[in-house]
C-alpha cells in the first residue's frame, strides 16, 4: 500500500515537472529553429543587406575590445534611467490626483489628452530648440515617451475603485488620507504597473529616436553610425542589445508587480 502511494505521488510529480518544463522546451526549440533558418538564409545574402548569427557573434568581441558597445550601453542606460524615473514619479502622482479629485481632472484632462495624441517625433525640433542636442534633450524625449502611458493607466486604476468601498471607509470614520493611501493606491497599483510596463517599451523607442535626432551617441547613435558604414553585423548587435534591454526591463517590471500586488497574481491563477 505504501509503495503504491509513493509510486503514485512520484508519477504525479514527474507529470507536473514535465508540464512545467513544456513551455520552455517549446520556446527553446522555436528559438533554435529560428537561428538555424536565419544562419542558412543569411549566408546566401550579400552581407551589406543582412548578417547572420555567427557573424554577429564574431562582431561582439571586437566591439567590446574597442569599448564601443559598453560606451553605447552606459550612455543609453543613463538617459533611460533618468527619463523613466521622472516619468514614473510625476506620471503616477498626477494620475492619482486626477483620478481621485474631479477638479484636478477637469483642469488637466484636455491638456493630457492633447499631448498624448501628439506624436513625440513632431515635438523633437522644439525640444532641440529648448534644450539643445545634449543630455537634457534626450532625457526630456524619453520622459515624454514614458509619461503618458503611466498617467493614463494610473487614472484608469483610480477611477476603477468602487464607490461602495469608499463609502464603507467613510462610514467607519476613515480620513481622506487613509482612503487615499489604504484603498485608492493599492487598488490602482496593478494599473500603475501595467502603465509602467507599457512605458518601458515606449521609453526605449523614445531613447533611440532621441539619440538618432540629437547628438549621435548611445545605442541610437550606434545604429546611425553602423548603418552609414554598412557594418551590418555590428548593426545587428545593437538591435539585439535593444531587444534584450526591452525584454529585461519588461520582465523586471513583471517581477515587481508580482511582489507589490501578489493578490492580482492569485486572481489570475484562479
Amino acid at each position: 500500500m505504501t509503495e503504491t502511494v509513493a509510486r503514485s505521488a512520484w508519477q504525479r510529480l514527474r507529470g507536473f515537472t514535465a508540464l512545467k518544463m513544456y513551455p520552455y522546451l517549446v520556446r527553446g526549440f522555436s528559438l533554435a529553429a529560428t537561428l538555424v533558418i536565419w544562419e542558412l538564409y543569411g549566408r546566401t545574402v550579400d552581407p551589406i543587406f543582412l548578417s547572420y548569427p555567427t557573424a554577429i557573434c564574431q562582431a561582439v568581441p571586437e566591439m567590446l575590445q574597442r569599448g564601443e558597445l559598453q560606451a553605447a550601453v552606459v550612455a543609453s542606460l543613463t538617459e533611460l534611467f533618468v527619463g523613466l524615473t521622472l516619468a514614473i514619479s510625476l506620471g503616477t502622482f498626477i494620475g492619482l490626483l486626477m483620478g481621485r479629485y474631479r477638479t484636478i481632472d477637469y483642469l488637466l484632462d484636455f491638456q493630457i489628452s492633447a499631448l498624448y495624441s501628439t506624436p513625440n517625433v513632431a515635438l523633437i525640433p522644439l525640444i532641440i530648440l529648448w534644450f539643445g542636442l545634449d543630455f537634457k534633450a534626450k532625457v526630456f524625449i524619453i520622459f515624454l515617451a514614458g509619461f503618458f502611458p503611466i498617467i493614463v493607466n494610473t487614472y484608469a486604476g483610480v477611477r476603477n475603485v468602487g464607490r461602495s468601498v469608499v463609502d464603507v471607509a467613510l462610514v467607519e470614520g476613515a480620513s481622506e488620507a487613509q482612503i487615499f493611501t489604504k484603498i485608492v493606491v493599492p487598488a490602482a497599483l496593478p494599473f500603475i504597473m501595467t502603465g509602467i510596463r507599457l512605458a518601458m517599451g515606449r521609453a526605449i523607442v523614445g531613447m533611440v529616436v532621441a539619440e538618432m535626432f540629437t547628438a549621435a551617441d548611445g545605442l541610437g547613435g550606434a545604429v546611425v553610425a553602423y548603418g552609414n558604414a554598412f557594418a551590418t553585423a555590428k548593426l545587428f548587435v545593437i538591435i539585439i542589445a535593444l531587444a534584450i534591454l526591452g525584454i529585461t526591463l519588461t520582465e523586471a517590471v513583471k517581477m515587481l508587480e508580482r511582489y507589490t500586488a501578489p493578490w492580482k497574481e492569485t486572481e489570475r491563477a484562479s
